[in-house]
């Protein structure tokens, strides 16, 4: 069965790169992304993980565990940790699941047969601190994941389950969002003075803080 939005993100216990973790102990009531890559030593996946690691930071701030997968073991992941820094210029700093027995890809439908009935594909699970599945994306193994997206979808979620409100399109943040059609016009005078009102149904208000 596919992992679906709202889900509870299936518990495991893995080997990593970073000792063995049990999954929901691991992210301790953090927000987490995980995301698997098809192949070690290959090169798109080289550029993913070394731009992961290049954005570490930007994750931590907002309290985001970062952890990868692919269904090679965690030797495997060792020895390729040192191409990634060479290509990248980014040491590895997040753990990499060895994945040989395929238990983690199939919890989460990683694998998908008419693309590879082998190989993971590029599958993104943003998870809540409340262990619920916010987001999943699906990239074939062709095309590089845009993490810069990612820390924005992420600001994204985090904003909204604070306050009632959504993102616009290719919205950043600090800028405008819209107010939830849940809040009545009386409540929104209240939570979000001075908000603009397009059309009836698309409020404006400036970003809460």
């Amino acid at each position: 069965m596919p992992v679906r939005l709202g889900d509870t993100a299936p518990d495991f216990t893995a080997p990593t790169t970073q000792g063995t973790i049990r999954f929901h102990e691991w992210k301790a009531g953090k927000w987490a992304i995980l995301f698997s890559h098809p192949k070690d030593f290959t090169p798109v996946c080289t550029t993913e993980l070394g731009a992961v690691a290049g954005l570490k930071a930007e994750f931590d701030k907002r309290n985001c565990k970062m952890i990868g997968l692919s269904v090679d073991p965690v030797e495997s992941h060792v020895k390729w940790e040192g191409d990634i820094k060479d290509v990248t210029g980014h040491e590895v700093n997040f753990p990499m699941i060895g994945d040989a027995d395929k238990h983690v890809s199939n919890l989460y439908d990683m694998i998908h047969p008419n693309a590879s009935d082998t190989l993971t594909v590029r599958s993104v699970f943003i998870i809540g601190p409340d262990n619920k599945v916010k987001l999943t994306l699906t990239y074939p193994a062709s095309t590089g994941r845009n993490f810069i997206e990612l820390l924005r979808v992420l600001d994204s979620l985090q904003l909204t389950a604070k306050y009632a409100v959504a993102t616009p399109a290719d919205w950043r943040k600090g800028e405008d969002v819209i107010i939830a059609t849940s809040v009545s016009d009386a409540d929104a005078k209240t939570k979000f003075p001075g908000y603009v009102t397009k059309k009836p149904y698309l409020r404006v208000t400036p970003q809460p803080t």
